[in-house]
């Protein structure tokens, strides 16, 4: 049961300078990977931050020298094309010497709706995000120009000009059977933000047998645990309104609405709050026994990143190295 720990730049909880800082401090602190969300919008106002993740990972390219990179996720469906994305992926391969894997998904109302093109139905999203796909995997192939003309999307004469060899790892993100079929056609990463054994089997039985599998999950770490479950009802109470629910929200309004029911004892029944390693590592086991290769491991609060590094390095790795090697 071997699980690579990883860490989270959380762009809805800091800043641009703060998040490279974070995740310098994250390898040096013996991280085995590290990604970044991708949004325009925070969940919540009370989070504060949405800069451009492909900015700060190009920074945090040349400020680390080790710990691989990862969007989790990009959607190239509507704020992004999928030819800009294939360019920007190549870009910050190159960048980060071949550390970089295009973590992708069909994306949320939250980030989508802001170019005024409305938000699709899940069906649509769905055809749009296989397209967009083929696209991009189509373009880092670099054979030649990409003419490519689909029922969402044209391609006229495309071509990604500088090309890191061995081409951009891609994740494609799951919550159901056709998004897993999807993703053991065109993926080398499954990604999942719940420890479903049925979607990393399903992906086994489609054609994804090997290849590695990356979970995410948020903790509350704090020598206070009381003010460790404040701030993740603060911050995270909308976590556990379901991904149908969070993909299909407008705005910050939305999320802050449809979780004032949300109590803290609710949240700190299904985030590890605190400083109980063995909190961690139970909760963690989950995702190794749904067979997952990766987790990413999400510290709530952009202010508590430091002492979570500390403890993390100090305490959390040496139980997590010995529960799942690596």
């Amino acid at each position: 049961m071997s699980m690579q720990l990883g860490y989270t730049m959380m762009t809805e909880q800091a800043g641009p300078k703060d998040l490279v800082a974070h995740v310098v401090g994250a390898e040096a602190a013996g991280f085995d990977f590290a990604v970044s969300s991708d949004h325009y919008f925070p969940w919540l106002d009370e989070m504060g931050h949405a800069p451009n993740a492909w900015v700060t990972l190009g920074a945090a390219a040349q400020a680390t020298s080790r710990i691989p990179l990862m969007t989790y996720v990009t959607c190239p469906i509507l704020r992004y094309r999928p030819a800009v994305v294939a360019q920007q992926a190549a870009t910050l391969q190159l960048l980060s010497d071949g550390r970089f894997t295009l973590g992708l998904g069909a994306g949320e109302n939250l980030n989508e709706h802001v170019i005024g093109e409305g938000w699709p139905p899940v069906a649509v999203r769905h055809e749009m995000f296989a397209e967009a796909v083929q696209i991009i995997k189509e373009l880092l192939a670099g054979d030649g120009y990409t003419t490519f003309h689909g029922q969402y999307y044209d391609v006229d004469g495309g071509k990604v000009w500088d090309l890191p060899e061995g081409g951009v790892p891609i994740g494609i993100a799951v919550s159901g059977e056709k998004s897993v079929q999807l993703a053991a056609e065109y993926a080398d990463v499954l990604i999942a933000t719940e420890p479903k054994p049925e979607l990393t089997e399903t992906f086994e039985a489609a054609g994804g047998a090997g290849k590695d599998r990356v979970g995410q999950m948020p903790i509350s770490y704090g020598t206070d645990r009381a003010a460790a479950v404040t701030r993740a009802h603060q911050l995270f109470r909308w976590f556990g309104l379901g991904w149908k629910v969070n993909a299909d929200l407008p705005g910050t309004a939305g999320f802050d609405a449809a979780s004032q029911f949300v109590r803290e004892e609710d949240v700190e029944g299904s985030i590890p709050c605190g400083d109980d390693v063995e909190a961690v590592i139970e909760a963690a086991k989950a995702y190794a026994d749904a067979g997952f290769t990766h987790l990413a491991l999400v510290q709530i609060g952009g202010d508590q990143q430091q002492p979570y590094l500390e403890w993390a390095q100090r305490d959390l790795m040496p139980a997590w190295r010995e529960a799942f090697g690596n």
